[in-house]
């Protein structure tokens, strides 16, 4: 289903971005759909191709009590029936080989997470399925290394790669974007910015992970203004509520707003 879309980023014919947005896991049975429709009426005004996005599980979490899903195959059937619903493609993580078997038949894109860019397994895997698979940048990787994350992809005999800035390690609590490196990437395949776990701060000593999300839109735009292809953008009604990243997510009320801003950014990058 984002094949269109995403190809003709592949050959530079769009001159707008695309957009991953979503609660971070399927909470419930409701709450996902009320924000993907949402978001689908909101892109479709503004003319913005949109992937909607949510964990089916969570498998890297700080503490052992935290939430990590409602089951995989009620969360999975729920994406596929956004899917379904609105007609939008839709991506979710994947951690192991099993799980891209499990997963694929719901989806349109298998991700991976960050930490597990290097794993060639994962990433051989899900290259066969024959999905579009996106790359998280490993936080400890340097944009020139993400190349051999895509060339497992590539070299296994699928094209459809992505690649996703979520910044780098900086001590032990912070994580900063270099934008020096979305050129970089961009040669390698079209990049996406997560402009909500790269203001991440992880590694509390509480074992919840904290964030900066006063500084989403300003990351949003400035990912617009370097060149990304697309946003990645975790939001949520009631973030203080939200079952994960919680301290990461922009209001579902504030996106439209941001979306008009970097749509007003990349007219003039374009024009």
């Amino acid at each position: 289903m984002p094949d269109s879309f995403i190809r003709e980023i592949y050959q530079h014919q769009r001159k707008t971005f695309f957009l991953m947005a979503g609660p971070c896991v399927i909470e419930n049975d409701q709450l996902p759909l009320e924000i993907a429709s949402h978001i689908k009426q909101v892109t479709s005004r503004l003319g913005i191709p949109y992937i909607f996005k949510a964990s089916y599980r969570k498998a890297n979490r700080s503490r052992l009590d935290s939430f990590t899903g409602i089951g995989d195959e009620k969360a999975l059937d729920i994406l596929k029936h956004i899917r379904d619903t609105l007609g939008v493609p839709v991506v979710t993580d994947i951690h192991s080989e099993a799980e891209v078997q499990l997963a694929a038949p719901y989806v349109d894109i298998l991700q991976i997470p960050a930490f597990l860019c290097r794993q060639t397994s994962l990433l051989v895997t899900a290259a066969a399925s024959g999905k579009w698979v996106n790359i998280k940048k490993g936080q400890f990787l340097s944009p020139e290394a993400m190349q051999f994350a895509v060339d497992k992809v590539r070299e296994s005999g699928n094209e459809k790669v992505l690649i996703t800035e979520r910044g780098t390690t900086f001590g032990y609590q912070d994580l900063v974007v270099d934008f020096r490196g979305i050129p970089v990437m961009r040669k390698q395949a079209p990049v996406i910015l997560d402009c909500t776990h790269s203001l991440q701060k992880p590694n509390q000593s509480s074992g919840v992970t904290g964030g900066l999300p006063a500084l989403i839109e300003t990351m949003a735009r400035t990912g617009i203004a370097a060149g990304v292809d697309g946003l990645f953008i975790e939001t949520h009604p009631s973030p203080e509520q939200a079952l994960s990243d919680g301290a990461n997510m922009l209001p579902l009320e504030r996106l439209e707003g941001l979306l008009e801003q970097t749509l007003a950014i990349k007219s003039v990058l374009s024009s």
